[in-house]
C-alpha cells in the first residue's frame, strides 16, 4: 500500500515481488510528481534516494521483461527494447501500455534511471521525430537490406511482381495489409519504387504496434508532456532515461577488430589516442554512434550483439581521408578514413558523432 507523508510527498511501501500497477493506475498524474519516499518492507530506513533509484531500477527490469509479451528486444541484440506487436494475446495490455508509460515518465521526472532501454527508432517516436529508412536497420537488418536492394537495382530487369500490399503473421494468423488505398492492385514499377520504399518502411515501424505507442505515450504525457522534450535529440532522450555509462577504455581496446588497418596502424593510434583523452561524455556518444546505443550488455564490449549474433566493436578502414566517419550500428563497424593526422581524425570524428543526423549512419 502507499500512504502520503506530507502533502508534498508520496511514500511507498513495496514488496519486492509486487507491481504496483493498481496503485501508479489510480493516481493523479500530479502526485506522481512528488517527491518520492520508498521503503522496501523488512528493510526500514531513511531513503535519500538510494531506495527511489533501486525502486525503479528493479520495477522497470520488471515491467520491461520480455517474458510478459510487452516488448521485445530490437533486432538480435540484447539490451535495447521494442514494443511487441504479439502483445495483443493479453486483452488488457492496452491499460499495461498507458501504466509503463506513466512509469518511465516518473523515473525521467524524478531523475532516476531504467534498468533497460528501448531502440533509437523508439525514442524518436517519443519526440515525434520523422524516422527514415536508415532507422531500419538497427532493428530489422533483413528488411532494411531488401528495401535498400529494391533502390538501388532496376526491379523491372529483374521481372519482379510487387504490390504496394504486405502480409503479416501474427501469432499463427496471416493477415494482408494494403500500403495505401487499392494497394493489392497497384504494381510497383520504377517509377513509383520510392513511394513504395516509403510506405513499407513506415509499415515496418508501426506494424501492430500503433495502439500500444499510443498508450504509453498517453501514459507518459499524463505525467511529463511529451512537449517538454522537443529539446532534446534521441540519443540525449536515451541517456536521461538510462544514465551515462562509464566506458572502460580497455575493455573496449581489448574487444575491438580492425579491417584494413592493424593495431599498429597510425589512425588505429591516433583513435585510440583521441579515445584516451576524450571524457566519458564524448566516448558514450561515439559508442553510441557506432552501436546505435549507450547501453552496453552487463559482459561489457565482448558481448556486443550485431544482427547475425555476437559482433565485436570493429574499426575499418574506408573512403578518402575528406569524408567523414560512418558507422554502421546493425554491425558495431565504424568506417574510419586514412586521415593525414591527428588533428584531423579529431576534427572529423567530433563532427560526426555530434553533428550527423542519419547522413552519418547506416
Amino acid at each position: 500500500m502507499f500512504f502520503y507523508n506530507f502533502p508534498s510527498n508520496i511514500q511507498w511501501y513495496f514488496l519486492l515481488d509486487l507491481l504496483f500497477y493498481l496503485q501508479i493506475m489510480a493516481l493523479k498524474p500530479y502526485d506522481l510528481r512528488r517527491r518520492l519516499y520508498v521503503i522496501f518492507r523488512g528493510e526500514e530506513g531513511l531513503d535519500y534516494g538510494g531506495l527511489a533509484r533501486e525502486w525503479f531500477f528493479l520495477l522497470s527490469h520488471e515491467v520491461l521483461n520480455p517474458m510478459y509479451c510487452l516488448f521485445e528486444y530490437a533486432g538480435k541484440s540484447n539490451y535495447c527494447l521494442q514494443i511487441n506487436p504479439a502483445s495483443t494475446i493479453n486483452p488488457d495490455h492496452l491499460s499495461y501500455f498507458c501504466f509503463i508509460g506513466r512509469f518511465i515518465a516518473m523515473a525521467l521526472f524524478h531523475g532516476k534511471f531504467i534498468d533497460t532501454g528501448f531502440s533509437l527508432p523508439f525514442y524518436k517516436r517519443m519526440l515525434n521525430k520523422k524516422l527514415t529508412i536508415k532507422d531500419l536497420e538497427s532493428i530489422d537488418t533483413e528488411f532494411y537490406n531488401s528495401l535498400i536492394w529494391i533502390r538501388d537495382n532496376n526491379i523491372e530487369e529483374c521481372n519482379l511482381e510487387m504490390y504496394f500490399c504486405v502480409d503479416m503473421e501474427l501469432l499463427g494468423k496471416v493477415t494482408s495489409h494494403e500500403l495505401k488505398s487499392g494497394g493489392s492492385n497497384l504494381l510497383v514499377t520504377e517509377e513509383n519504387k520510392e513511394e513504395y520504399i516509403g510506405l513499407m518502411a513506415e509499415w515496418r515501424f508501426s506494424r501492430g504496434v500503433q495502439e500500444q505507442t499510443k498508450a504509453f505515450l498517453d501514459g507518459f504525457n499524463e505525467v511529463v508532456p511529451l512537449q517538454w522534450l522537443q529539446y532534446f535529440d534521441e540519443k540525449e532522450l536515451e541517456v536521461m532515461l538510462c544514465g551515462m555509462q562509464e566506458v572502460d577504455m580497455a575493455d573496449w581496446q581489448r574487444n575491438t577488430v580492425y579491417r584494413h588497418y592493424t593495431r599498429n596502424s597510425k589512425q588505429i593510434m591516433w583513435f585510440w589516442q583521441f579515445i584516451k583523452e576524450a571524457d566519458n561524455e564524448v566516448r558514450m556518444r561515439l559508442m553510441q554512434f557506432v552501436t546505435g546505443t549507450c547501453r552496453l550488455p552487463l559482459g561489457g564490449f565482448a558481448e556486443l550483439m550485431g544482427s547475425n549474433g555476437p559482433q565485436k566493436f570493429c574499426v575499418e578502414k574506408v573512403g578518402k581521408e575528406t569524408w567523414l566517419p560512418r558507422s554502421h550500428t546493425c554491425f558495431n563497424r565504424l568506417d574510419l578514413p586514412p586521415y593525414k593526422s591527428y588533428e584531423q581524425l579529431k576534427e572529423k570524428l567530433l563532427f560526426a558523432i555530434e553533428e550527423t543526423e542519419g547522413f552519418g549512419q547506416e
